[in-house]
């Protein structure tokens, strides 16, 4: 069995909903245990559904795989004892409170650190520690608003529009877990923990990477081009004579070849269109051009006809299409993840693939409380009457 990358390292996981969870998920992938501390109620994201798997909405089970779950009451003198012993062993403490919320429970960073100066503590925010902004909480869907991206994404003209998955979110958790590895290797080298402060209005700004640029070089405002490029043309989507394809023709030779084949060269020998930058200028008289083209024949026969030349071209696949591509199949990117109770789960596998220290799936999203006795027997060595006590006195909460 392949050693796990991040075997030995404890990640105490305050966080909820999405940019935390997965930012843990994607440590949890790699062998480091994450134990994830949870209100008695449980992450907001347990119900947020339909559809559900067995009570559990599809939406939890998407980002909380490798986890073991810690139902505690934070509120209460005796969880936040608990918290704060648990944080004295850990590598890690990730949270994502509003700014100053982990301080109201004596868990913040300049509190935990003093006991655990090798610690690594993530906090994800919606706009981050400082700035006017940082006690507003952070929303995916108004980062997106408010930070650039809708203003780009959707038709030329209609309204703005968001990205279908919550992808600030999603860049933020990426953002965090490449930070939290970045700040191990520094307490590799040197023992000194730290803490990291990851925005969500930040992590979109990042991500605006050549649209941020092309603003910052030129003064002008990025438009909306629907499916098509602001800087290669012709790459979009064109309607074919039973669907649509997507063409993604990234040079002047696969332009060229593009042309040749499909019975036009006057469209490769016209001045206008021989340069990726002419094509750009004049995309308003090529791509109608074009289009008529490809409305002469079905989508797959264009497949395979500019595939083989090596033009990048695909189908426009539904996500039920995506998971069951070759490709997909392939890659090991849908796994099934056995439950504790015989049942199992199709999960989105892990991404990056590791010679010898891969990813692996371990187990399944754990249920609300399901490992509290565990490890509160095993890591703080309570025994079985403490652990009782507490459950009765409503500090922590159990599956049994």
């Amino acid at each position: 069995m392949s050693v796990s990358a991040l075997s030995g390292i404890r990640v105490v996981d305050f966080s909820r909903v999405l940019a935390g969870p997965y930012c843990t998920m994607l440590l949890a992938d790699f062998g480091a245990d994450v134990i994830k501390i949870e209100s008695l109620d449980g992450d907001d994201t347990r119900q947020w559904g339909p559809p559900w798997q067995e009570g559990e909405s599809a939406y939890y089970l998407s980002v909380n795989r490798n986890k073991r779950s810690l139902a505690l009451d934070l509120k209460h003198p005796q969880g936040r004892a608990i918290a704060r012993r648990l944080v004295e062993k850990a590598d890690i403490v990730v949270e994502n409170f509003k700014v100053g919320g982990m301080a109201k429970f004596g868990l913040d960073y300049a509190t935990l650190s003093k006991t655990n100066p090798g610690m690594i503590y993530c906090s994800i925010t919606g706009y981050g520690q400082t700035g006017p902004y940082n006690a507003l909480a952070g929303y995916d869907f108004m980062i997106q608003a408010e930070a650039g991206l809708m203003s780009i994404t959707g038709p030329v003209e209609g309204p703005p529009y968001k990205v279908g998955v919550a992808i600030v979110d999603i860049t933020a958790g990426m953002y965090a877990s490449h930070a939290i590895l970045a700040a191990l290797h520094h307490r590799e080298k040197t023992g000194q923990g730290q803490w990291i402060d990851v925005a969500l209005f930040d992590a979109q700004l990042g991500w605006l990477a050549n649209v941020g640029q092309n603003y910052l070089v030129s003064g002008k405002p990025p438009q909306r081009y629907g499916n098509a490029h602001a800087n290669i043309v012709p790459y979009e989507v064109f309607q074919s004579a039973d669907g649509y394809l997507a063409l993604a023709v990234g040079n002047d030779r696969q332009y060229q070849l593009l042309c040749e084949t499909v019975g036009r060269a006057d469209l490769w020998q016209d001045e206008r269109f021989q340069t990726n930058p002419g094509r750009v200028v004049n995309r308003g008289v090529l791509i109608p051009l074009l289009q008529e083209i490809f409305l002469t024949r079905s989508t797959a026969s264009w497949i395979e006809t500019l595939s083989q030349l090596g033009i990048p071209i695909g189908p426009i696949n539904d996500i039920p299409a995506a998971l069951a591509h070759p490709q997909a199949q392939a890659r090991q990117m849908v796994r099934e993840v056995p439950r504790v109770d015989g049942e199992s789960i199709k999960m989105v596998g892990p991404v990056a693939q590791l010679s010898h220290t891969p990813a692996q799936i371990h187990s399944a999203p754990p249920r609300l409380g399901e490992n509290t006795r565990e490890i509160l027997a095993v890591e703080l060595a309570l025994s079985p009457a403490e652990i009782d006590s507490l459950l009765r006195e409503k500090v922590i909460g159990a599956r049994d």
